[in-house]
């Protein structure tokens, strides 16, 4: 994957297999001597898609690498981690994550996620709330919220088809052109944002062995559930980052979540012009609006 300055690539043994993860460790971060062991924790965490990983967030993460502890893992599933030879569950996430943060942090951490992700962030984060300091989340959704079923719709239909559900894979998403495709018509709010590292990256986490099996498990719905069932049960300090033209869940969806809990959610922030993944849209813009967050007493009490 794309490796960045100072920045190396360590792992962990999970209940599932070993997931890789990115720290800040050496220069220019760290002088000779010096570490990130006595600094507080952000760990951040990417959502699905094809060809998904940490590189989701690897335009903000640097920005906050000499003042925190980085951890930015790729998930179970995808980028350099272990792929499973089965279909994924949601459970397999609920199970990951906390492990990946009990072996990792020292104490309660804030946690940044993005999508799918950050929804089941968000039921770790019920279950298990001593291992949490804040959550910030872009665009938090279980993609069936509020009653919709998204494995009823056309394409989770289509690709529920054996056979049928490789071809797609292999023709519409790990190529270079159904990666860029999908970035420019689906995941950005302007396609001029899209520049070619970015299909890159992607496309070389598609390509990894095994890499469809977690692709198709989130594409036909295996892993949506409706989030509105559990959001009143956060307690965990939280601020929310939505792209307004997010195509798959737009903000209105992200405000009926806020407002079932505004105890918790302190902060509902819309973008314009962005779509699902700020971060990679606007990063200068989504790295202010987390310091602002971090630095922010909602999210300190």
């Amino acid at each position: 994957m794309f490796q960045l300055p100072g920045f190396s690539e360590l792992s962990l043994t999970t209940s599932l297999g070993k997931m890789v993860y990115y720290t800040a460790d050496g220069a220019p971060w760290f002088l000779e001597g010096s570490s990130s062991e006595t600094l507080p924790t952000l760990v951040f965490l990417h959502g699905f898609g094809g060809g998904s990983s940490a590189y989701e967030w690897s335009q903000v993460y640097p920005a906050f690498a000499s003042e925190y502890r980085i951890l930015a893992p790729d998930l179970i599933g995808w980028g350099r981690s272990d792929h499973l030879t089965r279909n994924y569950q949601i459970d397999d996430y609920l199970t990951t994550i906390p492990e990946f943060l009990e072996n990792t942090c020292n104490g309660p951490t804030t946690v940044i996620a993005s999508s799918l992700t950050a929804a089941f962030t968000i039921r770790v984060a019920i279950a298990r709330p001593e291992l949490f300091k804040s959550l910030i989340l872009t665009t938090p959704a279980g993609l069936s919220d509020f009653g919709e079923n998204y494995t009823r719709s056309f394409f989770a239909q289509l690709v529920s088809t054996p056979i049928l559900d490789r071809f797609i894979y292999d023709f519409g998403v790990a190529n270079e052109l159904g990666i860029r495709n999908f970035l420019e018509q689906r995941q950005f709010a302007r396609p001029e944002r899209v520049y070619p590292e970015i299909v890159q990256a992607y496309l070389e986490s598609a390509k990894q062995p095994n890499a469809e099996y977690s692709a198709l498990s989130f594409v036909r719905g295996d892993l949506c559930f409706d989030l509105s069932q559990y959001i009143e049960q956060l307690t965990t300090p939280t601020a929310i980052i939505w792209g307004q033209k997010s195509q798959f869940t737009g903000p209105d969806i992200g405000r009926r979540l806020a407002n079932m809990n505004p105890t918790a959610i302190k902060v509902f922030q819309v973008l314009e012009e962005v779509g699902l993944t700020p971060q990679l849209e606007l990063p200068a813009v989504t790295i202010g609006l987390i310091r602002r967050f971090l630095n922010s007493e909602l999210l300190l009490n």
